[in-house]
């Protein structure tokens, strides 16, 4: 049964207050983009370019699959394969239970939401510590990101000094000052690094020439999360593989700027080799390493529904998604209504989509929440067509069982009236008789345009009975 938007986006418009600054704080991000964007002569040319990599990409993903799989062995990773969410989670436990993992600080992954892998592990008794501060704070509150690039954005500073209060990581009280907080994250999370078994990352992008993992962070968190352990493992989505070096380009001028309006990320990690740990010694003709030994890299290529993705002819696009968070930033619908009025792990536009090939009848409840203002596609880096596709998931509806009962009633009248022209001239020569029912009657629950609107006048002259001049 799926939840419906606009109940729990009613939920988040009560503090209006809240709501405008959530608004406002989007809108401005978009207009960082924008002025991003505006100062690259090519910047059209880099979405049509990084949107038929993306094409090519995903049409011939067995292809690219193969190369990235054989390249990061050759380079001395353990390459698996998880076909979905319960195979992800029991390779990622085999491979910790076999190092007697019992803390592991991971960077910042949507594929490990959406595969609910932290709440797996806990349950069988490993800490995991997530080291973006942002995902941290959720982490701490207990909360899903609301967003997925700014994961944190519905909390202001002091909501984060109380919880840092509670939880003995800020030492003074009533202290907010965000630069004070981010401080005392900090020493809390460098005590977790140095003392984790284990460290994860995501990943933005695989290549699959050079069999690289490549994470682009703001905050370096991934570099410090795969430093100290000893063992490092990555997860990616499929759809994350891409050719080449020269591919990257493309995309790494192009992620930082559509999703936070910056040049580009503050750390681009390339992880390719499992890391040497220990003392290496120079002699004057040759580096030979001593007393050292080598950690252990793993890499999950996730599934979790992909390859099914990838057949379906109208939805197949949203794979091309590079996660920039740009289509939210836009989208007059989620600044106005929040990133947990979604059903989806993944909110806006991008989530809708996601949200319904995962599961049209646990998640149609969304697809109203789209203007078809077509601003989502109009921004995104690599040229998704997100208002079509929620076009026609809304045609759709029906066969999933999930069709409004209201709005059809509606779409049947409405379709008998513009039907008939006979009907319509009635209708229309009629309604301003409406204009003298007492409000109540106008105004109420059986009327849903008057919730949040000021209810019209009619004409008493239609307009198409006024004599053209």
């Amino acid at each position: 049964m799926s939840t419906t938007h606009s109940r729990a986006a009613k939920e988040f418009l009560k503090d209006q207050k809240y709501a405008k600054w959530h608004d406002n704080t989007f809108w401005s991000v978009r207009t960082k983009r924008d002025n991003m964007a505006q100062g690259l002569d090519e910047w059209e040319q880099l979405r049509e370019k990084a949107s038929a990599i993306k094409r090519h990409t995903i049409t011939h993903l067995d292809e690219y699959l193969e190369e990235f799989s054989t390249n990061a062995e050759k380079n001395g990773a353990i390459v698996h394969w998880a076909k979905d969410a319960q195979e992800f989670n029991e390779i990622v436990y085999g491979i910790l239970e076999c190092h007697k993992v019992k803390k592991m600080v991971k960077s910042k992954s949507m594929l490990t939401e959406e595969c609910e892998m932290n709440p797996y592990l806990e349950a069988r008794g490993i800490e995991v510590v997530e080291t973006d501060l942002g995902e941290r704070i959720i982490q701490l509150k207990g909360q899903k990101p609301s967003h997925i690039v700014m994961p944190a954005i519905h909390l202001n500073h002091d909501d984060v000094g109380e919880l840092f209060e509670e939880k003995g990581i800020s030492d003074e009280k009533g202290n907010h000052d965000p630069t004070y907080l981010t401080y005392r994250a900090r020493l809390s999370l460098r005590n977790e690094f140095l003392t984790a078994d284990a460290g994860m990352t995501g990943g933005n992008f695989g290549i699959a020439k050079t069999g690289d993992i490549v994470v682009c962070t703001n905050e370096g968190n991934a570099d410090m999360s795969t430093s100290c352990p000893k063992l490092h493992i990555a997860a990616i989505g499929l759809e994350k593989v891409i050719p080449d070096y020269d591919c990257l380009a493309v995309f790494q001028r192009m992620l930082c700027r559509a999703g936070t309006g910056q040049p580009t990320t503050t750390y681009t990690s390339h992880f390719r080799k499992p890391r040497v740990v220990g003392n290496v010694h120079e002699t004057h003709k040759t580096h030979k390493t001593h007393n050292a030994q080598r950690g252990e890299y793993h890499i999950i290529l996730v599934d979790n529904g992909r390859s099914d993705w990838v057949a379906n002819p109208e939805h197949w696009e949203s794979l091309k998604c590079i996660r920039c968070g740009s289509c939210m930033n836009t989208c007059p619908v989620y600044r106005r209504s929040g990133g947990y009025s979604y059903s989806y792990f993944i909110p806006g536009p991008i989530g809708i989509n996601l949200g319904m090939l995962r599961s049209p009848q646990e998640h149609s409840g969304n697809v109203s929440a789209c203007t078809l203002c077509l601003s989502c596609q109009t921004v995104c880096p690599v040229k998704i067509n997100l208002g079509d596709q929620i076009y026609l998931w809304r045609q759709q509806l029906a066969d999933f069982g999930t069709a409004n009962p209201q709005k059809k009633m509606m779409c049947r009248a409405m379709s008998l009236l513009y039907g008939s022209s006979a009907l319509y001239d009635l209708g229309t020569s009629l309604a301003h008789w409406a204009n003298a029912l007492p409000s109540p009657l106008i105004n109420c629950g059986l009327n849903p345009w008057a919730e949040g609107h000021a209810m019209m006048e009619f004409p008493k002259k239609p307009f198409h009975s006024c004599p053209l001049s």
